[in-house]
């Protein structure tokens, strides 16, 4: 566990104090406590914070280490790791890890040579004018199994097991010809894995994000800029930015984000735009449409599909009305597709399966069929 995750979680813990002494105080002024508070945690003598419980600082140690530190036991075959990507990744990634619709390609053509894994360093990468996979300049396993546990699906991260992330990992390297289709990935062969893994020579250690005695240089930085404290060079002026007749071309980058990460664009609409979009919500109280369409804003729909007939990633809701409108024997189909996702109707990007209800992928359905309506 990093020096940073265990000041996160002291952190947290003191955060925590500082609200049952208040919680205290309160007491004492014969105000009732918040029954969120536990009375465990509320101390007479003033004193702040509590030790972590192990099940608190387990939340936080999740990372995997190159060395594996933090990887749990655990095991997973290719046939289960095949099972899986089939049900959770490839909508994004492709079958074979190979498609270049949504991300760039993971695995794709690539096939580890015995040159290749008996030197540690994928030839293919001398020519810096061919592209490469993420497999083949992939240097440690360990990257795999903290970002598939971490972040993956796209939809639903964290949702993974170890075991789900041993059989993904496995999965992938069997694409690229390291392991063999009947191969097991376990926490005690793992290491017999990373030495076999075609680019693991192909890390840069001189530099001082390795610092100790056997690798890296020591810990110099391989930079030299100092913070300035005085005297100090004007600030420098932002050039890049959106030009205002482009700013809303794509919808209003505010509202496209993850519902479990941060927003990722500034607001590109104008005020005008704003403020007729609030008397429109304002209008549409009484529109049986209004509820989708605040339905489509919460799971982030609009990132990918605008209300109108644009296309952004897919198809506007407009278009697909066109299409759809009126044929009330396509609501069970639409519902299905919202739920599972899928490919080829409207083009080769493909439609990741999305964490909805059924009763709410219906009403958007439904509501498609009727026209889509604002």
């Amino acid at each position: 566990m990093s020096n940073s995750r265990i000041r996160k979680a002291a952190l947290a813990v003191i955060l925590g104090g500082v609200f049952t002494a208040g919680a205290t105080l309160a007491q004492a002024a014969g105000v009732p406590i918040h029954p969120q508070v536990p009375a465990k945690d509320v101390k007479l003598d003033g004193s702040l914070g509590r030790a972590a419980t192990p099940d608190e600082i387990k939340a936080w140690n999740i990372d995997v280490r190159p060395d594996f530190q933090g990887l749990p036991a655990g095991s997973g075959s290719v046939a289960t790791g095949t099972k899986l990507w089939e049900a959770k990744c490839a909508s994004c990634h492709g079958d074979f890890a190979d498609s270049n619709a949504v991300f760039p390609p993971l695995v794709g053509a690539y096939q580890a040579t015995k040159q290749d894994i008996k030197t540690g360093r994928v030839a293919k990468l001398a020519d810096i004018n061919d592209g490469a996979t993420t497999i083949e300049k992939l240097s440690t396993v360990s990257t795999l199994f903290d970002y598939i546990h971490r972040a993956m699906p796209w939809n639903e991260p964290g949702s993974l097991t170890w075991d789900d992330t041993y059989a993904l990992v496995a999965y992938l390297l069997n694409l690229a010809n390291v392991v063999p289709s009947n191969f097991v990935l376990t926490r005690d062969n793992v290491q017999q894995v990373q030495d076999m893994l075609p680019n693991r020579n192909g890390m840069i250690w001189n530099h001082g994000m390795w610092p100790g005695k056997e690798i890296g240089n020591g810990g110099i930085p391989d930079t030299h800029n100092k913070d300035c404290m005085k005297n100090c060079a004007p600030a420098p002026k932002i050039t890049s930015f959106i030009p205002e007749f482009a700013l809303n071309n794509n919808g209003n980058l505010a509202d496209q984000y993850r519902t479990w990460g941060p927003i990722r664009g500034m607001v590109t609409e104008s005020a005008a735009e704003q403020e007729k979009k609030a008397k429109e919500k304002a209008a549409a109280a009484d529109n049986p449409g209004a509820k989708v369409v605040a339905l489509l804003k919460d799971k982030s729909c609009l990132a990918c599909h605008s209300l109108g007939d644009t296309k952004l990633v897919g198809p506007g809701y407009k278009e697909v009305a066109a299409k759809y409108g009126g044929k009330k024997d396509m609501v069970a189909e639409l519902t299905t597709r919202i739920i599972k996702g899928g490919s080829g109707v409207w083009g080769s990007i493909p439609m990741p399966p999305q964490t909805i209800s059924e009763a709410d992928a219906k009403m958007i359905a439904q509501w498609i069929v009727d026209g889509a309506k604002q």
